[in-house]
């Protein structure tokens, strides 16, 4: 018991010292994206949660004068299946090294004809079809109960879209995330349905991971922030990228 306790503790100084520090982005890359171009003054630090092992190290660097916190959502070498992340375990990882903003990069698929290969979404709405996923930072003995009827933030929002306008890119404004519990993709069945639920991306690893990052603010009322999607489309018909952002 002394030792949880410590621990404890332990953590809790990190998660202070970081929050007293400078605030940093953070960045979770997706499949094919393990390790993050043009970052100085490189460290991979590993973190302990109270809820177990995040996918891997965290590397911590500097990009364009900012302080960058990079994780590769799937481990280096790619080793972690969708259904076994550990969600609480990677943003509670996140928030003790004190970011504030999240990118998320994914690979998604196309659910319309208008969305084609290379370009960028912004979703605004999501729909959880995902099955054995642990959803909450809540529970044993913790009764709370978090809104989601607007998930994302629309000020960050609006910086993404702005940003990838600027580069040339096609950029959708709004639109759903369906995220499936996978590994296996859709029959042709299953995405018809889909098709005909309005979805406009799919994919299987931006939720329970979107909801997480909601509660670690009501928990402890230190990070209060909403995340932003952004999703591009590659040549295989898949989409990219999320953030999420601070509010009051």
């Amino acid at each position: 018991m002394k030792v949880a306790v410590r621990a404890g503790a332990r953590r809790g100084a990190a998660v202070r010292a970081a929050a007293a520090g400078e605030a940093a982005i953070g960045i979770i890359g997706g499949s094919g994206l393990y390790e993050l171009e043009g970052l100085t003054d490189v460290r991979w630090r590993r973190v302990r949660t109270p809820f177990g092992e995040p996918s891997d190290a965290y590397c911590v660097g500097r990009f364009a004068g900012r302080r960058v916190i990079f994780l590769p959502r799937h481990g280096r070498g790619h080793r972690v299946l969708p259904t076994e992340l550990n969600f609480r375990a990677n943003v509670w990882g996140l928030k003790a090294l004190g970011a504030e903003w999240v990118i998320s990069i994914s690979a998604v698929g196309s659910m319309r004809e208008a969305i084609r290969p290379l370009d960028l979404v912004i979703p605004d709405q999501f729909f959880d079809a995902t099955r054995r996923r642990v959803s909450s930072f809540f529970g044993d003995g913790i009764v709370a109960h978090v809104g989601m009827a607007e998930p994302v933030c629309p000020d960050l929002a609006t910086v993404l879209e702005k940003a990838a306008r600027q580069t040339g890119a096609t950029v959708h404004r709004g639109g759903t995330y369906l995220c499936i519990e996978g590994p296996q993709f859709s029959t042709k069945a299953e995405s018809r349905v889909y098709r005909d639920w309005g979805v406009d991306v799919i994919g299987m690893t931006n939720m329970p991971r979107r909801s997480s990052r909601a509660r670690p603010s009501s928990a402890t009322r230190r990070w209060r922030s909403r995340p932003t999607t952004t999703s591009g489309t590659r040549r295989t018909r898949r989409s990219r990228s999320k953030r999420w952002c601070r509010t009051s």
